[in-house]
């Protein structure tokens, strides 16, 4: 840190993704679907932080059952960013009309009126498209645990039969109740608050497994099966690509409406949530990479940096230290969630080699093991190191690496956020 002039939260986010001085360390949590908090977690801590003993969470993406940071526990852990998500979630249906529910842990939640469910007699529970139960469910979240999994809807592939354009259901030019949402959001937090504004930007990511099962979709028809997509990038490229040609389509267009539409009020936008890395090594070949992956990164990259002001993030997991390089050549400014934990993949290394191209968003405890099964000295100097490494000569946002999960213990969350809060001091 240095002892520059004391900033905004949005000007200490723009520092930092511009590789400038900070006067603290700039700190995100909540912005995104991947620096988010689980419901279970983020009830306790907000309780401990705020000593609001009837907080109840919102969740705001219910695939993965993250609950909304609220402005008291924002302004509590001095938190710098904001996140705005696209009009509906990952269920196809947009988060409003809250109504209560219990998580299978026990957890008391607000979801979406639209977040209709059944539950079979081990206490699995099933959600539907668009909260559609007359349908076939999407996601199952199983007895016990704190999140939803994609269910296998893949029909019975011909390949006579296949059509990319199938698999470009999901796709198209963005409406006008989509873009009124972006601009009202955005235009909220501009001159409402001083915060940094993260925008997620609906579908410009090539390949996320997440979104290959198309949870929102009724009838998802083309490639939808997990383990047959990735079969897919290596025996049927051009099918592939294809899929990606005519998704970069209407990317490019959605682009050029939303820069129109809201300026350079936003600081950074999320693009692509596709993992390339497994723990030890990369899903796919270097090679595989360049032809059908960043040919079409980089050009969406290009057109925000044509139109905008706008940094764009990338979230790829695991050990892609090798790929980092290619990430930076196809234009992304900010990489997340910096999994330190994967081979390859340490701290040090990373900021010595790529510290001056690229911004590191995460990285700052590893969520694997030390946050949530560490003990809180352990998380404190975890995150005091992470912290010195990361943040040398700017261009790091503090995050962890992925979302805190619901059963991470309250003490270690304080434990993280005590490290924070004594490093901003100094």
């Amino acid at each position: 840190m240095t002892n520059t002039l004391t900033m905004t939260p949005r000007q200490r986010l723009n520092a930092a993704l511009n590789h400038q001085p900070t006067d603290k360390l700039c700190v995100d949590f909540g912005a995104g679907g991947q620096t988010g908090i689980g419901a279970g977690a983020l009830a306790r801590l907000h309780k401990a932080v705020t000593g609001q003993q009837d907080y109840v969470p919102k969740i705001n993406e219910p695939f993965q059952m993250l609950g909304e940071v609220e402005e008291s526990l924002r302004q509590k852990l001095e938190l710098d960013v904001v996140g705005i998500n696209p009009l509906n979630n990952m269920f196809g249906f947009a988060n409003e009309g809250w109504k209560p529910f219990t998580t299978p842990t026990g957890t008391d939640v607000l979801v979406p009126g639209k977040f209709n469910y059944t539950k079979n007699e081990k206490g699995d529970i099933f959600m539907y498209p668009e909260g559609d139960t007359s349908v076939p469910p999407c996601a199952i979240m199983p007895a016990g645990s704190y999140f939803f999994d994609a269910l296998n809807r893949q029909k019975p592939i011909d390949e006579t039969k296949l059509d990319p354009m199938d698999n470009c259901e999901e796709f198209g030019l963005l409406s006008n109740a989509d873009v009124k949402h972006f601009v009202d959001n955005v235009n909220y937090y501009h001159e409402k608050t001083d915060y940094g504004i993260y925008m997620t930007l609906p579908g410009m990511a090539f390949g996320d497994i997440a979104l290959v099962p198309a949870t929102w979709l009724k009838d998802p028809k083309g490639i939808r099966d997990v383990e047959e997509w990735y079969v897919s990038t290596a025996m049927r490229q051009d099918y592939i690509y294809k899929v990606f040609e005519k998704q970069c389509e209407y990317a490019l267009a959605n682009i050029e409406t939303l820069a129109k539409a809201v300026g350079d009020k936003v600081q950074v936008v999320f693009t692509s949530g596709t993992d390339f890395g497994t723990q030890r090594g990369l899903f796919i070949s270097p090679r595989t990479y360049r032809k059908l992956y960043k040919p079409f990164q980089k050009a969406i990259n290009d057109k925000i940096h044509e139109l905008t002001n706008w940094k764009t993030f990338i979230h790829s997991c695991g050990a892609i230290s090798s790929l980092v390089p290619d990430l930076i050549e196809a234009g992304f400014d900010v990489l997340n969630p910096v999994q330190c934990s994967a081979e390859c993949m340490d701290a040090k290394t990373l900021k010595k080699e790529y510290g001056k191209d690229i911004v590191f968003w995460g990285g700052g405890v590893d969520t694997q093991k030390t946050l949530p099964f560490g003990t809180p000295d352990e998380v404190y100097q975890q995150t005091r190191e992470r912290i010195e490494i990361f943040s040398q000569n700017s261009g790091f946002v503090y995050n962890s690496i992925h979302n805190i999960q619901s059963d991470v213990p309250t003490e270690n969350m304080l434990a993280m956020f005590k490290a924070i809060e004594d490093c901003r001091n100094l």
